[in-house]
């Protein structure tokens, strides 16, 4: 319930509009309730079994008072309306009195319940629009060592599935909760007006009833829990089945991938039958004890009426048709909560990503360092991502200019070692100095600004060929786009594409080859114009012809600039000033590639390594 009450800091902002919701509810409870009490006098006088009122009781603020006033303006009506011989025509207009008493009334509850739907749509999907923008703020703003242990198929549904849930099951219940409880209040009221000791015996019955569907929301609460949870793994079996259709297809792994789908499928199914057979009881619970409570209410308002008890036939119906008016917004009020305790399994695994803890953030007194000067300096770093270490001891200066090339077998460090610059992660142990500034002590804006990445992977999006370019930089014109490209080696391809610089490129690109990609890649880290570049294996995925035209443009790229270039391809960085050889997060070798030939280690071992390849 703690997480629940969190959520509703999100209604705060449309306090105007719940407000709105909350005044019309009650209004339309009133004309509701008051529709009904008509009821009573219509009984009474037009049949005969009530007489007239004569005499204006004194006016109170209580049942009793209200209801002989409104039989003595009745009598009024009756009785000066009667003609000689024709006693009916004073009960025919006050008939039609009721009557048209009753169509307002009726119109009037409508007309204040639709405003009520209306206010509370705002605050509905507001909300909403709210907590999407969060979760994907937050999605943002999380280190990159969170997506490590999560799933992006889970990851998906939490701000997919789970944020509709909690829509239709949590905010569509706040709708009740402002408006039955006053209806129930109300009417309630006017029961205990007509009869406080006939609704004492009925509402002894209905305790019961609440406990019942309190149990059933408890279990169906778990069982949402279960449910979103599979929903996560199914959407995440859907995201790798559709970013790996082309392995599977080549492994003819269909029929493999088909039955894991389905065994998930199948248990989310078995979990969401039981969601809905608990969810659904709610319902019928409430209108089963709502019946017994109709039969105790005939059963001891029968005895009343029949003993003569200060209790009339007309007051016993009108007390029935009083009571009808509760079961309905009882049954409702019922199925909102079981759909709350649903919808709150959701609020769960959405606040799992919103109170995640941002480890990666500005210190209080962070400063924006808008240039790059003299060195980068790694200081006895050391990184972990939970136990190991990947890191170790790494002491490391960058002089401004200069070219190092990080290089040594799959997983000893060499793409950790660069990611730990921009902080995409935070070192474990020792310091990152820029200009002698900790990277920590800048802020995060200002740090990866003056850094440039191009990775194996060409992160692309689905969007133009300029805006891919232009990424981040939303201001840049189309001369400054151009030129980049034109540096990049990419502006003769984009030209020959349909629609040349606004041409859609495609989910990730897929509409290019792996070279016009990665180019496209590098014109965009040429418009941002770093100080500092992070080439990270940027040409090993590419043919001998683009790896030509990757490797062209990069020079452009790096030219004037500090890079740190990590690569498996020897061939491609024995132009750099220093070459730092890692193998199980340490450093075991340095020095330019004449230097670590001649040491005859282990740079020498990777570098006869390809040539034998060759």
């Amino acid at each position: 319930m703690k997480d629940y009450l969190k959520l509703l800091v999100y209604v705060r902002s449309y306090k105007k509009f719940a407000i709105l919701n909350v005044i019309c509810n009650i209004l339309a409870a009133i004309f509701g309730v008051f529709s009904i009490t008509l009821v009573i006098p219509f009984i009474g006088f037009l049949f005969g079994k009530e007489a007239l009122v004569t005499v204006a009781p004194p006016l109170a603020f209580n049942m009793q008072s209200l209801k002989e006033n409104f039989y003595f303006f009745i009598s009024k009506i009756i009785a000066d309306n009667s003609l000689p011989g024709n006693e009916a025509a004073g009960k025919i207009k006050a008939l039609i009195i009721i009557c048209c008493g009753f169509l307002v009334a009726l119109f009037l509850k409508n007309l204040f319940r639709y405003l009520a739907m209306y206010y509370i749509a705002f605050m509905r999907n507001g909300v909403i629009r709210d907590i999407r923008n969060a979760m994907h703020k937050r999605v943002l703003e999380l280190p990159m060592q969170y997506y490590s242990n999560e799933r992006k198929g889970d990851i998906m549904s939490r701000m997919s599935n789970d944020v509709m849930e909690i829509e239709w099951s949590i905010l569509s219940g706040l709708e009740f909760l402002f408006r039955e409880p006053f209806t129930i209040a109300l009417t309630l009221a006017i029961l205990i007006g007509l009869s406080g000791q006939l609704t004492l015996t009925v509402f002894i019955v209905l305790p019961v009833a609440g406990l019942i569907i309190g149990i059933l929301g408890s279990s169906l609460r778990r069982s949402s829990g279960k449910a979103q949870g599979l929903m996560g793994q199914l959407f995440s079996n859907m995201e790798e089945t559709l970013g790996g259709l082309r392995i599977i297809k080549a492994f003819t792994a269909e029929k493999f991938q088909q039955q894991k789908f389905e065994a998930l499928n199948q248990s989310y199914t078995k979990v969401m039958i039981k969601v809905f057979n608990k969810r659904d009881a709610a319902s019928p619970v409430s209108e089963v004890f709502g019946a017994i409570a109709t039969v105790v209410i005939l059963y001891f308002g029968g005895k009343l009426v029949l003993q003569n008890q200060g209790f009339s036939a007309e007051d016993l119906i009108g007390y029935i048709a009083m009571f009808s008016q509760i079961i309905t917004p009882a049954k409702a009020f019922s199925t909102a909560y079981n759909n709350m305790q649903k919808g709150i399994a959701s609020v769960d695994r959405i606040n799992r990503i919103l109170n995640t803890e941002i480890t990666i953030a500005n210190r209080s007194n962070a400063i924006e360092k808008k240039s790059f000067e003299n060195e980068i300096a790694y200081k006895d770093v050391m990184f972990k991502y939970v136990d190991d270490y990947v890191l170790q001891q790494i002491n490391l200066t960058v002089t401004k200019g200069k070219t190092i090339a990080l290089v040594g077998p799959s997983g000893s460090g060499k793409s950790t070692l660069a990611d730990l610059l921009p902080r995409f992660y935070d070192v474990s142990a020792g310091n990152i100095f820029i200009d002698g500034v900790d990277v920590r002590d800048i802020t995060l804006d200002a740090l990866r600004k003056l850094i440039g990445v191009v990775t194996q992977e060409s992160i692309l999006f689905n969007d133009t060929v300029k805006n891919n370019i232009a990424f981040g930089m939303p201001h840049a014109s189309d001369l400054a786009v151009e030129e980049a490209a034109r540096i990049a080696n990419a502006h003769e391809f984009i030209e020959l594409l349909p629609d040349g610089y606004e041409t859609n490129i495609g989910d990730r690109g897929n509409k290019l080859s792996g070279g016009q990609r990665q180019r496209i890649s590098i014109a965009r880290a040429i418009l941002k114009n770093p100080p500092i570049l992070i080439l990270d294996e940027a040409t090993s995925a590419l043919d001998t012809e683009s790896e030509r035209l990757v490797q062209d443009a990069l020079i452009k790229l790096m030219q004037h600039r500090t890079t740190l270039v990590i690569a498996h391809r020897l061939s491609t960085i024995q132009h750099a000033d220093e070459i730092i050889v890692l193998q199980r997060g340490q450093i075991v070798e340095r020095g330019n590639h004449q230097q670590l030939i001649a040491m005859q280690g282990v740079y020498k071992k990777l570098y006869d390594m390809q040539g034998f390849a060759v």
